[in-house]
């Protein structure tokens, strides 16, 4: 099985796991803003239990692969729009600064959950990912193998049914005849 730290440094592995957003939920419930699709940097902090600072040390660091992955830095006309448009119907305050808010979708969340060291949360989000892994890789084919026998089964327990109803009828037409052959004497 794959220890936690390769996920913490292998871009690649990260990659082929991102399509796994529903984890996240799984480990801990998400809030997102009010359009259902993205969180603050201060969101981000309070789900993983750590600072903001420690979030934007993160965001530094691995900014393009955080960009690729859906976080985006709302600046200008774009930031008033989506003001206007999602945080006039948010509750909650955004504590980063009005000249640009920075907006994670779940794959950024979860990316930041297998980059993230000192986070309870994170580790148990990669603990997920990694038992999820193993299974798809040793319990899939397995019941895949499983199905698939069934099926051969299944068409030998049909052939075999028809090779009982065959010796059945012939039986009955032995049956039959040794009546007529008894009733003759």
């Amino acid at each position: 099985m794959i220890d936690q730290t390769a996920l913490l440094e292998s871009r690649a592995l990260r990659s082929s796991v991102l399509e796994r957003t529903d984890v996240l939920d799984r480990v801990k419930t998400l809030a997102l803003l009010p359009d259902g699709l993205h969180v603050t940097t201060a969101m981000v902090a309070a789900y993983f239990g750590v600072s903001v600072e420690a979030i934007r040390q993160i965001k530094a660091r691995h900014r393009e692969e955080l960009c690729q992955n859906g976080m985006v830095t709302l600046q200008g006309r774009d930031l008033r729009e989506f003001k206007r448009d999602i945080l006039s119907r948010y509750s909650g305050s955004y504590p980063q600064p009005r000249s640009g808010l920075t907006v994670y979708s779940r794959r950024a969340v979860l990316d930041i959950a297998m980059l993230l060291r000192d986070s309870e949360v994170a580790r148990r989000v990669r603990t997920y990912l990694l038992d999820m892994e193993h299974l798809g890789r040793t319990v899939v084919p397995m019941f895949n193998a499983l199905i698939e026998t069934s099926g051969e089964h299944r068409r030998e327990l049909t052939a075999l049914h028809g090779d009982v109803r065959r010796a059945e009828h012939r039986l009955r037409q032995h049956s039959a005849r040794l009546r007529r052959l008894e009733g003759r004497r």
